[in-house]
């Protein structure tokens, strides 16, 4: 699903030339295969931005660990998941929305060697210029989102 970007307020080109704010938003159901879906669906769109590589690299790793932990971690249907690149083009900000209504925090440990599971958050936490959670405007429940240097 994806939703329309909004117009950016009227500019004199002669004084402030500017660049149009990007955005992109699209539903999965919450499966634990929709991870691979958000990975595909953010490589596409933002190679089609033209993104730089590592970029691109560390926000589909991001995408994908935020996806799996809606769909782990929540009772939601579906996510929705949003992209936005600053009018200056020097910001992403990915958003995982879902139903989930508890916040989720900086992880208190690192998995250990023997554990499956417990290191989504350890890699959003060190690949993310800033992070974190609040209440969704789009879903029932939060949002996590994720922000990431983007010079292109």
């Amino acid at each position: 699903m994806t939703l329309p970007t909004p117009s950016a307020p009227a500019a004199n080109t002669a004084l402030a030339p500017t660049v149009p704010r990007r955005e992109y938003w699209f539903g999965l159901p919450a499966l634990r295969t929709s991870a691979r879906s958000a990975r595909d669906t953010v490589r596409d769109r933002l190679r089609a931005w033209k993104v730089p590589g590592d970029t691109c690299c560390d926000a589909v790793l991001l995408v994908s660990e935020l996806t799996t932990n809606a769909v782990l971690h929540t009772d939601s249907g579906h996510v929705l998941c949003g992209l936005t690149l600053t009018s200056d083009e020097r910001r992403l900000r990915i958003e995982l929305h879902d139903d989930g209504r508890t916040p989720v925090r900086s992880p208190q440990h690192r998995a250990g060697p023997d554990e499956e599971g417990g290191r989504g958050l350890y890699l959003v936490q060190q690949l993310a210029d800033r992070w974190g959670s609040a209440c969704s405007t789009r879903a029932r429940g939060k949002v996590v989102w994720a922000e990431l240097s983007a010079y292109l």
